[in-house]
């Protein structure tokens, strides 16, 4: 088992022994599902997302997602609150720019906010693209990416050295670029793409594990967090995939055993190596 891989399987145990707690500011339609899912991994979700407690709530979690996938004026209004209190509280967030390179009023948003330095940002190819002012993407549809993984690594690395955030661009095989490293992760199932939530969720779990990173115990990376998220909800995705007799799942039971397969993970993750490959990008190739 590789160093990376043996990191990964610490930090998912470290997860449940910190139980972090993180603030989500997210798609409407997925809040139940995301609380659900911090909860079967082992954190502990708060779905604070009134701008007149935002920025209060943000200083006292262990992380913050903030996700534009349905924005209101009053949850842009809690975003950028929330990001206020957690960059005062060193707290950690994630910025999920949903759709970012469709909507005008979303893009600008995202945009402005990732100014705000997130701790990281996951969004698909197009999003990433996008969010960089890149006009090499081909832009998206809906929350959809019309745009393959890897043409999105240089935006990934700009957006990396302007940050100094983790990069997280999901697909096939997910992309992580950091300012040091840039790392190819393989996990998960077609079916994942095929229910709602697990992409918003990923943007949560990613939240919590960087709320373990910081809390300087384990000598977790931000790096190796975001590539744990990752690994967390691809293993249980390729578990969740087929049944006890083999049979492929369909979206309704899919989404059911995800759920069970992150808590299943979370509990013993010794099988994660044999669920996720990781992949180190050379530097010639991420510089």
């Amino acid at each position: 088992m590789s160093d990376t891989l043996t990191t990964i399987v610490h930090a998912v145990h470290d997860l449940r022994q910190h139980a972090p707690l993180v603030q989500c500011i997210t798609n409407q339609v997925v809040p139940q599902i995301t609380a659900n899912a911090l909860l079967a991994a082992g954190a502990a979700p708060a779905m604070v997302d009134t701008p007149e407690e935002a920025a209060d709530f943000a200083a006292i979690a262990s992380g913050l997602l903030v996700n534009t996938g349905s924005p209101t004026a009053a949850q842009y209004s809690a975003m950028r609150e929330a990001v206020r209190g957690a960059t005062a509280a060193h707290t950690p967030w994630v910025l999920d720019p949903v759709a970012c390179g469709g909507p005008a009023a979303r893009t600008e948003f995202s945009r402005d906010i990732v100014t705000r330095q997130p701790a990281a940002v996951r969004g698909n190819a197009s999003e990433v693209i996008a969010l960089d002012g890149g006009a090499q993407g081909g832009g998206g549809r809906g929350v959809d990416s019309t745009d393959e993984v890897d043409t999105a690594l240089q935006a990934a690395r700009s957006l990396a050295e302007r940050t100094g955030g983790v990069i997280a661009v999901s697909g096939p095989r997910d992309l992580i670029v950091s300012t040091t490293r840039a790392s190819w992760l393989t996990s998960g199932d077609p079916m994942m793409q095929r229910v709602i939530g697990t992409g918003c969720s990923l943007g949560a779990l990613t939240a919590a594990y960087l709320g373990v990173a910081r809390t300087g115990q384990g000598g977790l990376s931000d790096h190796d967090a975001v590539l744990a998220a990752h690994a967390h909800v691809g293993a249980a995705g390729a578990l969740a995939a087929q049944d006890q007799d083999g049979d492929r799942r369909g979206p309704g039971s899919f989404a059911v055993a995800w759920l069970d397969a992150l808590n299943a993970v979370a509990e013993d993750p010794s099988g994660i190596p044999g669920l996720v490959s990781v992949e180190e990008i050379a530097e010639e190739t991420a510089g």
